[in-house]
């Protein structure tokens, strides 16, 4: 950590040594980026108030673990959330339940994000350890103006299925000097009912959400930034756990400094410091049915610092990142008999775990060509473990060190070519992992999908994944495909197995796991894309995506998506478009028993909608209709947590205002 400290300081000397003063050279403040960086709008054609949820579903590497209509638990390249990373603007955010119903991605709003970039494998070691890859939230952040400049938007709309009422708005104002963006959003939904029209109870929420960023041009190369998140959900069911939530509550605050080179090697260098403090509340009042009561709160406290250049050089460009964090993770666990006066147990299924993190990345693209470029890249990360209550991992682990200190290494290469007409890679990478304060740390955590309490352990071994990736794609003025590959070997991959010693504490528990790692396991991603234009105001495009996850006995891995697919059509005729789709996953067959799955059958979901632009004076307006699970259909997929049904039928509307 002392070193990484000290390459810092390094970098603001250089910095402050190499400023450059001349006025009329750069107007703006804009960022050197890496080819290879893929970024995605926040919008879809089928439904204009997509949710972030709802928008990183639409990626053919993305799905997600439900257990209810709300926070939905985002799997990239079908692995879980230990092991990939998680940001918003590359800052560390680490959620306060057990139960992963606080993911990252349920702290923020579709309408105070601007992009969201997402790698695959070790291309997204920039921020931090990873083996699945990242993903970053970038909020928006308007630019400065020659002449001051308002824009706003306001969207609201209505769900008719769970009875959702929503409403968004977005305000900012730019200068020469100053720059400020404001966002507020506030969504309010009912049960929702299934495909039989049966209401699902526990299904509710309420999410309030609220953004605020003010910058100002220190000078014509430089600018500082503060940026503040406070979001708020309430009365949050789940149907598929024995629990709600009855509060959670984040803050998230940065301040930055970016500084931009007009002459030299280095072109950008931007630096953060940040804070955000997440409170959860799960509790089970409102289940009359469970025979003892408990509470779950928890509590995520991050300090951290994030420090980046851009390097530029002819054929050659870089990008290099330090990354330095402090959290502190505590969750409790009370158990009340049925007068809730009185409290029969305590314990701390987190047992105050504090995780320092420092790290230090690099990626080098060397473009060889017009049409080709090698990309190098690294990472070196210290990652550092404190359990303040060590005791209640001695019950299971006698002995087992209070701290423990691990390096984490990582390496990633690829070649791209791209011509007029056809585009190819190939890559391969080198990674490890840090366990999760769950997998090390936890404490009776009980996991209502196979009905075990799970135990972690100190003592786990990085796990190590060798990674190979490749792609090809073949375009023309109306035929466009794109084929994807990656392949995972994970050494020591962690997971969790009855153990012989322990009894359940929780009265729904069939027995005790723990966590535990396997020799090995493999995992196999792969994804079809081709779009064609048909007419001029008609486009279709069509998905496939398949994936096989097995342990080191041949068994499959839990969670791993069957084969599904995609399919809709797009018309546009100067105002109006209309936009339908079919989207489904084939039987699952290559299910996991040990890990409570079951085979769940294939379905089919057919959704449509159409919107219409227009004027109302000198804003623009855009009014959208349209249906979801037309047939109403009853079914759940192989992430629905208990196999708990999706929703039915849903019509659904939407009016956006750009003021």
């Amino acid at each position: 950590m002392r070193y990484l400290l000290m390459l810092l300081f390094f970098v603001v000397s250089v910095a402050a040594q190499h400023t450059a003063t001349h006025r009329d050279s750069i107007k703006s403040l804009e960022e050197v980026t890496i080819k290879s960086a893929t970024k995605n709008k926040i919008e879809t054609e089928m439904k204009m108030a997509i949710s972030v949820d709802e928008f990183l579903s639409s990626s053919a590497n993305i799905s997600f673990i439900k257990r209810g209509a709300y926070a939905w638990e985002p799997l990239l390249n079908n692995m879980s959330t230990e092991r990939s990373t998680l940001t918003i603007d590359g800052m560390h955010i680490f959620g306060a339940c057990t139960d992963k119903m606080d993911p990252i991605t349920s702290y923020v709003e579709s309408n105070n994000l601007a992009t969201i970039d997402i790698k695959s494998g070790q291309e997204g070691n920039m921020h931090g350890s990873t083996v699945a890859g990242s993903i970053d939230l970038k909020r928006k952040s308007t630019a400065f103006s020659e002449n001051a400049l308002w824009k706003g938007t306001y969207q609201s709309g209505f769900e008719f299925n769970n009875k959702q009422f929503f409403n968004l708005g977005n305000v900012s104002f730019s200068s020469q000097k100053w720059v400020a963006d404001g966002s507020i959003s506030y969504r309010k939904a009912e049960n929702y009912s299934d495909g039989n029209d049966d209401e699902v109870n526990h299904s509710q929420f309420k999410k309030f959400n609220s953004s605020l960023g003010l910058a100002y041009k220190t000078s014509d190369l430089s600018s500082v930034r503060v940026e503040a998140i406070f979001d708020m959900a309430k009365d949050v069911g789940y149907p598929a756990l024995p629990m709600d939530l009855w509060l959670s509550r984040a803050v998230i605050a940065s301040a930055s400094y970016k500084l931009l080179f007009e002459k030299g090697l280095v072109k950008v260098w931007d630096s953060k410091v940040y804070f955000n403090a997440i409170e959860h509340y799960m509790d089970d009042t409102t289940r009359p049915e469970n025979l003892v009561h408990m509470d779950m709160p928890g509590w995520s406290t991050t300090y951290g610092l994030l420090s980046r250049i851009n390097l530029k050089k002819e054929q050659y460009s870089s990008e290099i990142q330090l990354n330095a964090y402090d959290n502190l993770s505590i969750a409790e666990m009370r158990m009340y008999p049925q007068d809730r006066s009185e409290r029969t147990m305590f314990a701390y299924s987190w047992p105050w775990v504090t995780t320092r993190y420092a790290g230090l990345s690099m990626n080098n693209v060397w473009e060889i060509s017009e049409k080709s470029q090698v990309n190098v890249g690294g990472s070196l990360g210290i990652n550092y473990n404190y359990s303040k209550y060590i005791d209640f991992n001695w019950i299971f682990h006698p002995g087992a060190p209070q701290e423990k200190t691990r390096f984490l290494p990582s390496l990633n290469a690829g070649y791209i070519f791209d011509s007029n007409q056809f585009n190819f890679s190939i890559g391969t990478g080198y990674g490890h992992r840090a366990p999760s304060v769950s997998e090390g740390y936890g404490y009776y955590i009980y996991n209502s999908f196979d009905r075990y309490d799970y135990i972690g352990n100190p003592n786990l071994k990085n796990e190590i994944s060798y990674e190979a990736n490749a792609a090809a794609g073949f375009k023309t003025d109306k035929l466009s495909v794109q084929g994807k590959i990656n392949y995972f070997y994970i050494q020591n991959y962690i997971i969790g197995r009855i153990l012989s010693m322990g009894s359940p504490m929780n009265y729904q528990s069939v027995g005790v796991k723990g966590y535990t790692s396997l020799d090995y396991a493999t995992l196999l991603n792969m994804s079809l894309n081709a779009t064609y234009d048909i007419l001029p105001h008609l486009h279709w495009n069509g998905v496939l995506t398949y994936a096989r996850g097995m342990d080191d006995n041949g068994g499959n891995l839990p969670f791993i998506r069957p084969l599904s697919y995609q399919t809709s059509l797009h018309f546009m005729h100067k105002n109006f478009g209309i936009q339908t789709s079919i989207n489904g996953d084939f039987e699952q067959i290559h299910y996991s028993p040990e890990y409570g799955e079951d085979e769940t059958p294939s379905y089919t979901i057919w959704n449509i909608s159409a919107d219409y632009s227009f004027k109302i004076n000198r804003m623009k307006a855009v009014v959208q209709v349209g249906a979801e699970n037309i047939l109403n259909e009853y079914y759940s997929t192989y992430a629905d947590w208990g196999n708990i049904p999706r929703m039915g039928r849903n019509i659904f509307t939407s009016l956006k205002v750009n003021l």
